[in-house]
């Protein structure tokens, strides 16, 4: 940090000063309302450390409604409010080991000597609070701003990592318990599977995914899908059976997300000392703790346990961004105390944004629905920042060039934003003089028309057949079918090829007409006969997209 200023902040550096106030809390309130980042992680970070440096020069600005004296969310209108029984923090953040080092001399010169420290992963999830009283889950709320949150407690009862009761011949009266909702590598991967075969947009990253399905209204999906049952009418079969796909499908993401708690605040009848004590404590009443804890008395061990996860972050079952540092013994909490948004006793060390290395086995081209010709790349399967990735666009042939990168080449690569994967260019040092250059068809490898720029100076070739070119018709079905526009569930990009493969569209206007004979004739919508069936039948999946195409008529 830098020396602070005597004199009071110019005009201009009140002004950088609210623009840096008014990005971090834009960025809040879509992160923690609408589980949407519009910045990643690691710009967040760089613009909340340029406040912090700048009201570390002029003191005056560090006003109560800066972003670095409040902890990050509020509570959304979605939900009823509920006031925590114990105020919760945010963490500070050390992205170094200069940043490390320096909390760690705070913290002795605070206690005048350094305490045990105890370390663990720091999930990338949602964090929530947990209130038992006499032993039976009484309520469940997102953190919020720490003083107020979101209550999720009819959600939380389909999550089957948070027990109904506390596993205790003799309960608490009072426990109010901290910790993370996530979803493990597996499930994410296996939802975003879900969410790609039903046309919907993939979660950017487990903890969107995590904060999308704790904050869906499972009530009200319930609500609807009893109204529809009781009325009638000709469409309504169609109309409950998509709603109880949509209510069961909900419950289903719910029952996968994982749960682990990191920390406690109310209590009665619950005599700990200590950080670690307290999980022991937990474990024994059923509730799930960290497996990857560990207390170490000096920092080197410290440092160790942050290496070690910095190697090794893909061999845990969920994601990490990094590892949170504590001290263990609840006294010296206190003694150290809290800011008005983190307290002083923990840090979490961030790790960097992920670049991995991957080969580059070739350079591919797609038609958009616009007729856009758009070079991509195809690559080995790699793990990187909450998923496997295996393309990636290349945007045109010019960012080709610009990049560098040969097919047959070694790539760096990344996710952008930590959501869409990027390759940054190629791995010089490892080329064996056997890659060879990308060269853009002249031709729509689709239709075969030859390509052209929409107009003089575009980057951009173009399929000009909008109307016979196969993949801008299979696009623009699957655009119909997107959240964005019709919201067909069940209508994937394989769907729509079929559709086109099977003859029972020729164009979107066609979808309209489609009905369950015509889905019959392509063996792609069907199963085979089950017990006292004849002949083959709707699978499930043309089911469901059959009444979501009625319902959009």
């Amino acid at each position: 940090m830098g020396d602070k200023e005597s004199a009071s902040p110019s005009p201009d550096t009140r002004k950088k000063w609210h623009e840096l106030v008014d990005a971090i809390n834009n960025a809040r309130t879509v992160y923690y309302q609408h589980d949407a980042p519009s910045i990643s992680d690691s710009e967040y970070d760089s613009v909340f450390r340029e406040l912090e440096a700048l009201e570390e020069r002029y003191p005056e600005l560090a006003s109560g409604e800066s972003p670095t004296q409040t902890v990050g969310g509020q509570a959304s209108e979605m939900f009823e409010a509920v006031t925590h029984l114990v105020r919760l923090y945010s963490l500070d953040n050390a992205f170094d080991e200069a940043e490390l080092s320096a909390w760690l001399e705070r913290v002795e010169k605070g206690l005048g000597r350094l305490p045990d420290l105890l370390c663990e992963v720091k999930i990338d999830g949602l964090a929530v609070d947990i209130v038992y009283r006499d032993g039976r889950l009484a309520s469940v709320a997102t953190r919020g701003d720490g003083v107020t949150g979101e209550d999720i407690t009819y959600n939380a009862q389909f999550i089957d990592a948070i027990p109904e009761s506390l596993d205790s011949a003799d309960p608490p009266g009072l426990v109010e318990i901290r910790g993370e909702v996530f979803f493990s590598t597996a499930n994410f991967e296996r939802i975003n599977d879900e969410q790609m075969a039903s046309s919907v947009t993939p979660f950017a990253n487990p903890r969107n995914a995590s904060a999308g399905t704790i904050r869906q209204r499972v009530d009200k999906r319930w609500v609807e899908l009893n109204d529809a049952r009781e009325s009638s009418g000709s469409r309504s079969a169609a109309k409950i059976e998509r709603l109880e796909h949509e209510y069961e499908r909900a419950v289903g993401r719910l029952a996968a997300l994982g749960f682990t708690a990191h920390g406690i605040g109310a209590r009665e009848g619950i005599d700990v000392t200590s950080q670690s004590e307290t999980y022991a404590l937990l474990a024994n009443m059923g509730i799930p703790v960290s497996s990857r804890m560990a207390v170490h008395s000096d920092v080197s061990g410290v440092r160790e346990y942050i290496n070690f996860y910095a190697e090794h972050r893909h061999d845990v079952e969920h994601e990490i961004d990094g590892v949170v540092i504590k001290v263990d013994d609840f006294a010296l909490q206190t003694q150290l105390g809290e800011t008005s948004r983190a307290p002083r006793w923990a840090i979490a060390f961030k790790y960097p944004p992920e670049v991995v290395r991957t080969r580059l086995l070739d350079i591919a081209v797609n038609v958009g629905r616009t007729g856009r010709v758009t070079p991509f790349a195809v690559m080995e399967p790699i793990r990187v920042a909450g998923s496997t990735v295996s393309m990636a666009t290349l945007h045109n042939q010019y960012e080709v060039q610009r990049k560098g990168v040969l097919i047959g080449d070694m790539v760096f690569l990344r996710k952008a934003g930590d959501v869409i994967p990027e390759v940054i260019g190629p791995v010089i040092e490892a080329r064996t003089g056997d890659e060879r250059a990308f060269v853009m068809p002249g031709e729509c490898p689709e239709c075969g028309t030859a390509l052209a720029t929409e107009k003089e100076g575009d980057k951009d070739l173009r399929c000009p057949n909008a109307d016979g070119c196969p993949a801008q018709l299979r696009e623009r079905l699957f655009h119909v079918a997107s959240r964005s526009a019709l919201d067909i569930e069940g209508l994937g990009y394989k769907a729509a090829v079929a559709l086109l493969d099977c003859g029972i569209v020729a164009n979107v206007g066609d979808l309209f007409l489609v009905d369950a004979d015509d889905l019959l004739a392509c063996e792609f919508f069907t199963r085979d006969p089950g017990k006292g069936e004849s002949g083959r039948q709707l699978g499930e999946n043309a089911k469901v997209m059959l009444a979501n195409m009625d319902a959009a008529r």
